[in-house]
């Protein structure tokens, strides 16, 4: 076989006089992730009406793959050519021409050819090919009267890192495996290798598992008999996600939690906690408190188990047993507990955790399976065996990994975790706030040193949790997201940046560049939309804000999104698919009173920009949580309710300041409760009176029982018993 190394197709390339250059965005070529090598010939392969597709043997599942694809868009029914080596469309193998999962991809007038490290890389470039392409091409319905060609390209392409991943959090809501499929779909037409699937939590156990039954009879569903919520993937469903994963480069890791966030078995079997209290599942997230209990051998083998069945359908060389958030109260008062720290000379509760660790890690060892986990699996206690350490707290435990002879995935939550919205602007997904929004450029920008064979960081993950917004939320503003669906807001909140992780995980970081991305992106909204995939439109981009002499601001405008429309207001009204239409610069009186969304269609259209009132002159109290106008104002005792969850960021001593800005009638303020969901954490009993001029009202609390990613909100007594001709601004500091 022709050998197709990198070496020498650069060789060829510099004989013929051809400049190689990193992959440009041209009218035609916007692949993502980047090529590291992509040069741009003359011509066009136009896909024929009798098309043959000619393969090694090992890439027939690929080669089907790429048929199946063909004939559902084009109506082409490929000819196939097993063992063959000439074809309109050519994919062979080579694993001593590229790195593991790289590929070079040759498009000529005449034909396509893709040689290969291994079936991954095969796989790969066919995404690769597949973006030559008109955006129709990833539509599974016929697509008539388009010109299917393909630029002519030159590509050598491969992977810098191992690891690219994304986790799918399965447990606080059950996605059915079709949906998971498309997951997988997407991921891997963005060359994605590694879906971490989240099975277990304390709301939640999804996989079925023949020696325990009820952990799905019991544990896969909350709530009562004709309203309940889950459901669970049977064996037969793992062993099908598996398969169609395998075909398409993706590899599913099960993540079983342990010691915390396992509720739902326990809710099954309460012998597995320390205290054998009986629990319900609940409807809503939260921790639990309650563990697996280290010292009990029954709960050892509980685990020993669930995991030879576990690893039995998942082919995977790793497995994930989570380890994060898990608070040891309950193994302080556990006389198992207790005596297996004695035996074992332990000092702490959290290093029980440890000894976990290292009984499963050897456990696990014998299967040729390798430990992933949070990063507090490497942080409780000594663990002996080599293991994954998933870092999405704080970025240096990756250095203590390093240190402690582990490897680390980075998942920070800065960066990585899509739950989060990606931007602070009304209409926004109701996601989690525990954090400040990830944008699209944010997550792009994530840092990650260059991989070498010596690299202990293997590569990035994205992280989407399930907990913060599901079961039935409505928003307005976006038609398609207003149903009691979540998977809708999954694929809201995961693209367009899962685009971004896959090319921060599969390009040196000196390569990347936000603008280039951007503009690479701006064709791969309609290929989302051919996958019927409820991506999140961005908002008009501003070019230019220029401040006019009478105070004015003129306002110029682009849209990343082709074939989109702009439509503006300037009285602060919140824009329609019908508003006046972007034309050129607008100039408006007042910057806070713009708007201006991207509308694609009636239906499909941006959340408006939007412009953040300057709070800067209350930075002395805190952040800007709730604001009152008079129409909010009752004349009688009321409770405002707002929500704090994201401004609340750890136990600690809090300043709530309330001032009155506008207006000729006085507030009178009473009882303040912080509630973390329906659990009353603090209470301030108050009844003052403030007006304009007067010294803020401070409500002083403090908090000891803080969880990351659990919903704060408060409740405050106010009226205006003279009139409601009354404004003002609430203000949340931690002091201490």
């Amino acid at each position: 076989m022709k050998q197709f190394s990198l070496r020498k197709i650069l060789l060829i390339f510099a004989l013929l006089g051809v400049v190689v250059t990193t992959a440009q965005p041209t009218s035609s070529v916007n692949i993502i992730p980047q090529p590291v090598q992509l040069v741009q010939n003359e011509g066009e392969f136009q896909l024929p009406e009798k098309l043959t597709i000619a393969y090694d043997v090992a890439l027939k599942a690929q080669a089907e793959y790429l048929q199946e694809v063909f004939a559902q868009s084009t109506g082409r029914i490929a000819v196939m050519k097993e063992g063959k080596k000439k074809g309109d469309i050519v994919l062979l193998v080579d694993a001593q021409a590229h790195k593991a999962e790289g590929y070079a991809l040759s498009v000529t007038p005449k034909n396509v050819k893709i040689v290969a490290a291994d079936p991954s890389g095969a796989f790969y470039g066919i995404q690769s090919l597949l973006q030559l392409f008109p955006a129709e091409i990833y539509s599974e319905k016929w697509q008539r009267n388009i010109e299917w060609k393909a630029p002519c390209v030159e590509i050598v392409d491969a992977p810098e890192r191992p690891w690219r991943g994304m986790m799918l959090d399965v447990a606080r809501y059950f996605y059915d495996k079709e949906f998971v499929k498309k997951y997988i779909d997407m991921m891997a037409m963005y060359k994605m290798n590694k879906l971490q699937f989240h099975l277990i939590d304390d709301s939640g156990w999804r996989l079925e598992i023949k020696k325990y039954p009820r952990l799905t009879e019991v544990g896969a569903w909350a709530g009562p008999n004709e309203k309940r919520l889950g459901g669970f993937y049977t064996q037969d469903d793992i062993r099908e996600m598996v398969a169609y994963a395998q075909v398409r480069g993706v590899e599913l890791v099960p993540e079983i939690e342990f010691p915390a966030h396992i509720l739902s078995a326990v809710v099954a079997y309460p012998w597995l906690s320390c205290t054998g209290v009986q629990h319900q599942l609940p409807t809503q997230h939260f921790i639990s408190r309650d563990l697996l209990c280290v010292g009990k051998e029954t709960s050892i083998q509980f685990l020993q188990d669930v995991l030879e069945e576990t690893v039995e359908l998942f082919p995977s060389s790793y497995i994930n047993i989570g380890g994060d958030e898990a608070v040891y109260k309950r193994y302080e008062t556990c006389p198992d507990c207790q005596a297996l720290m004695k035996r074992e000379g332990l000092t702490k509760e959290s290093e029980l955790q440890g000894y976990l660790t290292n009984v499963v890690a050897q456990m696990m060892k014998k299967k040729n399976r390798t430990l992933i986990g949070w990063e507090e699996i490497i942080m409780r206690g000594k663990v002996n065996e080599p293991v994954v350490a998933l870092i999405w707290h704080n970025v240096a435990d990756s250095i203590h990994a390093t240190k402690t002879g582990h490897k680390a995935i980075l998942t920070p939550c800065t960066h990585m975790y899509l739950d989060f919205p990606e931007q602070k602007i009304p209409g926004e997904v109701q996601a989690a706030t525990w954090m400040p929004p990830v944008s699209l450029e944010k997550c792009y920008s994530m840092p990650v040193n260059d991989y070498s064979e010596n690299s202990t960081v293997i590569g990035v993950q994205g992280c989407y949790w399930s907990d913060q917004f599901i079961h039935g939320q409505a928003l307005q503003e976006i038609a398609y997201l207003n149903e009691n669906r979540s998977e809708n807001y999954a694929e809201y909140l995961t693209f367009p940046r899962l685009l971004a992780v896959s090319e921060v995980g599969w390009s040196k970081q000196s390569r990347r560049n936000f603008e280039d991305f951007r503009t690479r992106l701006s064709s791969h909204y309609s290929r989302l939309d051919h996958k019927e995939c409820h991506y999140r439109l961005p908002v008009p981009r501003v070019v230019n804000e220029e401040k006019m002499v009478d105070g004015s601001s003129r306002f110029t405008l682009a849209s990343d999104v082709p074939g989109a429309t702009i439509r503006y207001t300037t009285d602060g009204s919140y824009p329609t698919p019908h508003s006046p239409i972007y034309t050129g610069p607008v100039v408006v009186s007042k910057r806070d009173d713009f708007r201006a969304m991207n509308v694609v269609s009636t239906t499909q259209y941006s959340l408006p920009l939007y412009f953040a009132p300057d709070y800067s002159a209350y930075k002395a109290y805190g952040e800007y949580v709730f604001g009152w106008e008079p129409l909010r104002v009752q004349t009688k005792p009321s409770t405002w309710r707002f929500e704090v969850t994201g401004k609340i960021s750890g136990n600690g001593a809090y300043e709530l300041a309330v001032i009155p800005t506008r207006g000729d009638r006085p507030v009178r303020l009473g009882t303040l409760k912080l509630w973390k969901r329906n659990e009353l954490m603090a209470e301030v009993v108050l009844d003052e009176t403030r007006q304009v001029g007067d010294a803020p009202a401070i409500y002083r609390f403090n908090l000891d029982a803080f969880e990351a990613g659990t919903p704060f909100h408060i409740e405050i007594q106010g009226y205006a018993p003279n009139g409601n001709n009354t404004s003002g601004m609430m203000f949340l500091r931690k002091v201490e």
